[in-house]
């Protein structure tokens, strides 16, 4: 997990890769935040991004996932959430695939929580663990924009 807020990226420590795409002027706190809801892909970008609400819920309400093929970038928008998080891959056989490469892992523990306000980011790169949309002290509806960023990018 890296963590970071938009408005200070060099001090995330950010890969090249991962700070070309938050550097760029449409992915500031004010041009996410203005983008309309849904599915939004830059023109000749193998990566995407996902903008829109999402209902915090009690921590032990909350699924843990993990993916193999993308790295998420978790920005908050608007509102709170805390994002629970392992430093170790959980990743069992029987694990359920909900949806393509959105595996969720049952009765994982995580050493790490982090709350996120707008303009905070979280990355979780393929394999880690994470818990997102903890309520912070009541459930939320929050606005994120999540990036999905392709695990050959990362490699390359």
């Amino acid at each position: 997990m890296i963590i970071g807020n938009l408005n200070v990226l060099p001090l995330a420590g950010l890969p090249p890769v991962l700070r070309q795409i938050l550097d760029r002027p449409d992915c500031t706190l004010a041009a996410l935040a203005a983008r309309d809801d849904g599915r939004w892909q830059p023109q000749g970008c193998p990566w995407f991004c996902h903008i829109g609400p999402a209902q915090t819920q009690p921590q032990a309400e909350r699924h843990t996932e993990y993916h193999y093929f993308y790295a998420d970038i978790q920005v908050v928008l608007a509102g709170e959430e805390t994002i629970c998080a392992g430093m170790q891959s959980v990743a069992q056989p029987g694990d359920e695939e909900r949806k393509p490469d959105l595996w969720i892992a049952a009765g994982a523990v995580h050493p790490v929580s982090i709350t996120l306000k707008p303009g905070d980011f979280a990355v979780f790169l393929p394999e880690e663990p994470h818990q997102a949309l903890c309520a912070v002290n009541a459930p939320m509806t929050v606005r994120k924009a999540v990036f999905k960023v392709p695990r050959a990018l990362l490699e390359a």
